[in-house]
């Protein structure tokens, strides 16, 4: 089966670097916020930047937070769009997709706030497919002030005045905190493995 990958354009992201490493790893992803071109797409992007009110706002008024709610091809969340996928934000205390079960929450002051630059994973369920080829000794690139509780549906964790949900998935629905798509070799590989599901 071929790769139909689509990038949800809600607004509010720097989509480039996320089609280029697609397009690096031999995949075209469509840019679009057409609930059709959505539903028609083999896997699903949810990429965000700002503010987590801001871009519920953004899903709900062109009706893509029910084509998300729906949809049954994988999906992942990329940093703001991870937290989209929980019940609940503390950031403007706004209801997210429920994708999730689980609440974001702001991270600590300390060390620093927000968490911005590079840091490794300390992976939960190594066997997962998405963490294929991917060890402690990789780095990622995160910039954000809120996160995920570890829980159940945690694949790896980050520790920034805590630890927090760096890497999830239940079911078609995958998240990640850090920016794969600027994170190097072991953001393609995490962005290759998936496409590969």
């Amino acid at each position: 089966m071929s790769v139909r990958a689509l990038i949800v354009a809600a607004g509010g992201a720097n989509y480039g670097s996320l089609v280029e490493a697609c397009r690096r790893l031999g995949v075209d992803a469509e840019l679009s916020d057409d609930p059709v071109r959505i539903g028609g797409a083999t896997h699903v992007i949810l990429p965000g930047v700002g503010a987590a009110a801001q871009a519920m706002d953004a899903l709900r008024t062109r009706g893509l937070d029910r084509v998300l709610r729906m949809s049954r091809q994988p999906l992942l969340g990329i940093c703001l769009g991870m937290q989209l996928l929980y019940e609940q934000s503390a950031e403007g205390d706004v209801e997210g997709l429920g994708l999730l079960r689980g609440r974001v929450r702001r991270l600590p002051a300390a060390p620093r706030w927000p968490h911005m630059g590079w840091n490794t994973l300390a992976p939960r369920d190594a066997a997962h497919p998405l963490l294929q080829g991917i060890g402690h000794d990789d780095w990622f690139y995160f910039v954000h002030g809120y996160a995920a509780d570890d829980d159940e549906a945690t694949l790896a964790t980050t520790d920034h005045g805590g630890p927090f949900a760096a890497l999830v998935a239940h079911g078609r629905v995958h998240g990640a905190q850090f920016h794969p798509e600027k994170s190097a070799a072991a953001g393609r590989r995490l962005l290759q493995n998936f496409l590969a599901s």
